[in-house]
């Protein structure tokens, strides 16, 4: 079963996401901002992470930074999840080591499709 990293700040989408990835087989574990997407990606070592952008504390950008700078989390797959979908934030997204990128609100068979390719 592999594991994903939810890092949500937004209860209700992070309720919604981990419940519908639950039902699909995979382990989740959960993160409310970037400190803690940080921390967690260090303790729990996930096959994929999903990252909200616009986090507290420490934002998707900074954490995702972060993870892809150390040697032990570098390799893991970061999805960016942001309600920004303006001009250049996909490009920002990558720029900041993101792998892939997709708008809230989260469109899940979209979604799942693009965390099935990096997990195969």
């Amino acid at each position: 079963m592999a594991k994903i990293l939810l890092v949500e700040d937004n209860e209700m989408n992070r309720d919604m996401l981990s419940r519908r990835l639950r039902r699909k087989g995979y382990e989740v574990v959960v993160a409310t901002d970037g400190a803690e997407g940080v921390e967690l990606s260090q303790a729990e070592i996930p096959d994929l992470i999903l990252m909200d952008m616009g986090l507290p504390v420490m934002d998707g950008w900074e954490a995702t930074r972060v993870i892809k700078a150390d040697g032990k989390t570098e390799h893991i797959p970061i999805i960016a999840l942001t309600a920004h979908a303006i001009a250049g934030d996909r490009e920002k997204c990558l720029a900041a080591g993101c792998d892939d990128y997709d708008t809230k609100p989260v469109e899940f068979p979209r979604l799942l499709a693009k965390i099935q390719t990096f997990l195969s």
